[in-house]
């Protein structure tokens, strides 16, 4: 969509919630949207001591509307067979809660929640898996989805073939953990230790973590399985499959990713130009203070993209505050730009 002088409407920035202060500093510093959990099995972020009960949500809810902002209330794992009232009744709390919108993956849920409150506005999460306008126009014709979050493994181009097929809202993450499994659903994950992440609340569960001291390095493990190894002299990080070192062939390397976060900020005039609704910012399980550093800078280049349009550039400090809390200090445009296709 386009304003008056012909520029792509501004896309909303949306932030992410996994505390009450978490909210509040995404409200403070410009997000056009929080999103967040109940501390439950429906929510693909049920970290212990993370995410807010009914009465914080309230308490959100009112902080957000105050400021002329909106809460998405993230339903989005898949509902477990004989458990399936649990989901449902998650469907009922966000309705009573005022939530804006609900952020949905599983049919049946859609289904539900379509057929019970038709007036409340369905999300088609990330975890559906929707990488073409044909599943989300099946998404919108039959549980009248008013949004899609698009899977981090397509290429700009591709999701502007989206956008110009499809009237639903697009929304795209715009900065973050990547993942290059099924969003949400790590294969490596729940073969190393026997747990979904979608019923678990992630990848890589804590209890199968173990950071073990050597002579010269520290090793990291999950559920015994050696991830990799570090010098005195480098960060450990966290035990993910995805981003450990192995060998192969002879060569020891990230095989299949490097330990780095998306960050869309030099594509920012393109990402507006193909008409995305929403930008989304990862990291529910991260600190309020990221939430803060996060927010802000993504708020101050928005806007000078929308002050300057065609002579948006990217100011040096926001890529250095952002670098401050990327994996491995590292940022990569991700599959949004693929020059070899």
């Amino acid at each position: 969509m386009r304003d008056n002088s012909g520029m792509s409407r501004l896309p909303k920035l949306i932030c992410p919630a996994g505390s009450l202060p978490a909210l509040k500093a995404a409200v403070d510093e410009g997000a056009d949207a929080v999103y967040l959990g109940f501390r439950d099995d429906t929510n693909a972020r049920n970290f212990p001591g993370l995410n807010l009960g009914q009465q914080s949500i309230s308490e959100g809810i009112v902080y957000a509307h105050r400021a002329g902002r909106e809460v998405l209330l993230a339903i989005n794992t898949f509902a477990q067979p004989g458990r399936v009232d649990e989901w449902r009744r998650a469907v009922d709390a966000a309705a009573g809660l005022g939530a804006d919108a609900v952020i949905l993956a599983d049919i049946g849920l859609l289904a539900y929640a379509c057929k019970r409150y038709p007036e409340l506005r369905l999300h088609l999460s990330v975890q559906g898996s929707a990488t073409s306008y044909e599943a989300i126009n099946f998404a919108q014709r039959e549980f009248g989805v008013r949004r899609a979050v698009l899977p981090r493994v397509l290429t700009l181009a591709q999701v502007e073939q989206v956008i110009n097929n499809t009237t639903v809202e697009i929304e795209i993450f715009g900065f973050g953990s990547l993942c290059v499994m099924n969003e949400g659903r790590c294969w490596l994950s729940s073969y190393a230790t026997g747990e979904s992440p979608n019923t678990v609340g992630a990848c890589s569960p804590a209890r199968f973590v173990k950071w073990e001291k050597g002579q010269g390095m520290m090793e990291t493990r999950l559920n015994g399985i050696l991830i990799d190894r570090f010098r005195d002299d480098e960060p450990a990080g966290y035990p993910t499959l995805c981003k450990g070192r192995f060998e192969v062939n002879g060569s020891t390397y990230y095989a299949l990713e490097e330990p780095t976060s998306l960050n869309v900020l030099p594509m920012l005039p393109d990402i507006a130009r193909i008409g995305v609704t929403a930008i989304k910012v990862e990291g529910r399980q991260r600190s309020p203070a990221y939430v803060r550093q996060v927010t802000r800078v993504l708020r101050a280049a928005l806007d000078t993209l929308q002050r300057e349009g065609e002579r948006y550039q990217v100011a040096p400090h926001w890529q250095s505050e952002l670098a401050k809390v990327s994996e491995g200090s590292q940022v990569t445009l991700g599959a949004y730009n693929r020059p070899w296709r």
